[in-house]
């Protein structure tokens, strides 16, 4: 196939989406079957048998119904976010087979032990009650079919696309033209470093595309806000989105703060509370003509039944409808004009209000999480597009192995910044990290070029401590398992790490990380790790005053955060040297770099240093660092 083909790169990348598609169909149809129905489930995306409470309307006048379950020790591993879409189950009456009921809902509040669901219609919550009164039900995430609808439509608008601008972006972006660059008088930005100021400059210059690479700790969000604002400084308007909520929040947020007007697009379930007064739904009650709007609305309800109606009560009515298109009409035109900034999720771009409107200039935040096809739903609506993200960070999920492996976990950035390395600023000056633990990911991922800030390169949590400390358990022979989920766990290894972890509390002191807030992140790539390690942590007294100092969870989960303390659990263990998830570097160089001042690495040594990486990253710690085999601590 010719890669510089547009069309038929997009043709291969729709067959690609449409394999994950029908993959998360063929497992989602397949989880229940291998669940151990009759007892309890307790996974991250499903939990059986749950308890419905009583419906209510939210201010959205959407049906919603509380549910609630037992909480397993580790509850805070969970998939449940508001917005996500989840279904309902029950077991069968001959006891043979957990069986789907045809209600989806979204949900939208979710907290430890309990969900609160809003539920499309009330026949459906009828139909969902009269089950639960004969039987358990259970409550899983189910796929969400929009977003493949989204992502395959805009594939296949921009394959029949004839508009002359976004051919020659489409062009730049996936096929052998050059991107271009208008020569302007250099900025200046006092505030910031020389690499930002730099890739500020050229997103103002680029005519079709420019990167703003940021790795961890480099202020990468500070330097897209400074870009937009420079940018509406020359255009009226921007589209700003990210692949999740989370991330389009948080862009929003820094610009609202910057006091830029922003108007947020979407499920008011799925923002944070920062960016509600922020939303289109929230803006469009509080317009001015929103209660004439209301009133006529209701008039139209309460008028629109009964027979036998006259001439002139449907020339009324036929009236009043006109007048609510024309205040329709009119607050959505208001709300966009006051904007400056229109956010929303990539897929979010598709939705009907953004239908017909255009933008110079699209800005995608945390690029190299988005899956493709979901940037071109935007970039149908840009004449040019500013990525801003890492793509030697985590990548997006694909969980369709043959999907992934023909190109589908390859992000529309890193394509870009491989092919066209003219439109990439890096940014390199660090503002997070101890030198000594960036100076492994900087030559690795970065070709050397980060360099720490002065206020941090030295930065000890004590004096008499080394900034990376690897912890070897060769010797030991720990072993790893593997769950019915398929994660691996480690036992003896996650005992060692609470142990590891009391150790260093005492060293320093309770007092002093307590009076000092010094926050500790534990991570594992595996998901049974963490569960493993959350109930080991919840039986010891010792932790309970530095709860809320300590955080358990997954690289994913720990994606944008950052920790004084970070205690990384590598769970292998074998004699083969078989890693496998491990083998994602982009990965470990996300749990790496989460440390402040200190990183802890507890791992089988001899089992990762067979993968070139790792051989490479415990020469560094060896140098550098402590590297202690664990008999030496036994014998100590």
């Amino acid at each position: 196939m010719d890669n510089t083909n547009p069309t038929s790169s997009l043709q291969r990348l729709a067959e690609l989406l449409r394999l994950e598609m029908a993959y998360e169909r063929e497992t989602h149809a397949r989880t229940l079957a291998s669940n151990h129905y009759g007892s309890t489930i307790h996974e991250p995306d499903c939990r059986y048998p749950v308890t419905l409470g009583n419906s209510s309307y939210n201010a959205l006048d959407q049906l919603v119904l509380p549910i609630s379950y037992d909480v397993a020790d580790d509850e805070t591993d969970t998939d449940f976010e508001p917005g996500k879409p989840v279904s309902f189950f029950f077991l069968a009456d001959d006891g043979s087979a957990l069986r789907e009921l045809p209600i989806q809902g979204y949900i939208e509040h979710a907290d430890v032990g309990s969900l609160t669901v809003s539920i499309p219609t009330r026949a459906a919550f009828q139909s969902l009650r009269a089950h639960a009164d004969s039987r358990l039900l259970g409550i899983r995430l189910c796929i969400d079919t929009t977003s493949y609808r989204v992502m395959l439509d805009a594939l296949s608008s921009a394959m029949r696309s004839t508009d002359e601008r976004f051919l020659r972006l489409r062009d730049t972006l996936i096929g052998s033209r050059q991107p271009s660059f208008r020569t302007l008088p250099r900025l200046s930005f006092p505030w910031l470093n020389a690499s930002q100021q730099d890739a500020v400059q050229r997103v103002v210059e680029a005519q079709e595309v420019a990167i703003v690479h940021g790795p961890p700790g480099t202020g990468k969000t500070t330097t897209l806000v400074e870009a937009i604002i420079e940018t509406l400084q020359r255009e009226t308007q921007v589209l700003v989105c990210a692949p999740s909520n989370a991330a389009v929040d948080w862009i929003s947020q820094q610009l609202s703060l910057r006091g830029v007007p922003v108007l947020r697009i979407g499920n008011p379930l799925r923002m944070s509370s920062e960016m509600l007064d922020c939303s289109y739904e929230r803006r469009y009650a509080d317009h001015p003509d929103y209660a004439e709007l209301w009133s006529i609305r209701r008039a139209l309800r309460e008028g629109a039944g009964g027979e036998g109606k006259s001439r002139e009560r449907q020339a009324r009515l036929a009236r009043m409808r006109s007048r609510a298109t024309e205040l329709e009409i009119r607050i959505q035109q208001d709300l966009f004009d006051q904007a400056r900034v229109i956010s929303c999720t990539l897929i979010g771009s598709a939705y009907r209000i953004l239908e017909r409107r255009r933008f110079s200039t699209l800005f995608i935040d945390e690029a190299a999480q988005a899956l493709e096809p979901a940037c071109w739903a935007a970039i149908l609506k840009a004449d040019r597009v500013v990525f801003s993200g890492d793509h030697h960070q985590l990548p997006p999920t694909i969980k369709c192995v043959e999907a992934a492996r023909g190109g589908l976990d390859r992000t529309l950035m890193q394509k870009v910044a491989n092919a066209k390395p003219r439109c990439v600023s890096l940014l390199t000056v660090q503002y997070r990290m101890n030198r000594t633990i960036m100076e492994f990911p900087s030559h690795w991922f970065y070709h050397g070029r980060l360099t720490a800030a002065p206020e941090v390169a030295d930065r000890l949590v004590s004096p008499i401590d080394s900034p990376i400390t690897w912890f070897d358990t060769s010797q030991c022979h720990f072993g790893e398992r593997q769950s019915r989920t398929l994660s691996r766990s480690n036992s003896e290894e996650a005992r060692l790490l609470v142990h590891t972890l009391r150790d260093y509390v005492e060293m320093v002191g309770l007092r002093r990380i307590q009076d000092d807030r010094i926050d500790f992140g534990i991570i594992s790539p595996y998901r049974a790790q963490v569960r493993l390690i959350r109930r080991l942590l919840k039986w010891q007294k010792f932790f309970r005053s530095l709860r809320q100092l300590i955080t358990v969870n997954s690289v994913d989960g720990f994606q944008g955060q950052e920790r004084d303390v970070v205690i990384i659990s590598m769970v292998r263990d074998n004699d083969q040297g078989t890693i496998g998830f491990l083998n994602d570097l982009r990965r470990m160089n996300v749990a790496i770099t989460r440390a402040r001042m200190k990183l802890i690495i507890l791992g089988n040594a001899d089992t990762l240093s067979r993968h070139r990486f790792y051989a490479r990253f415990i020469e560094h710690v060896k140098t550098h660092g402590d590297f202690v085999t664990l008999p030496e601590i036994i014998e100590s």
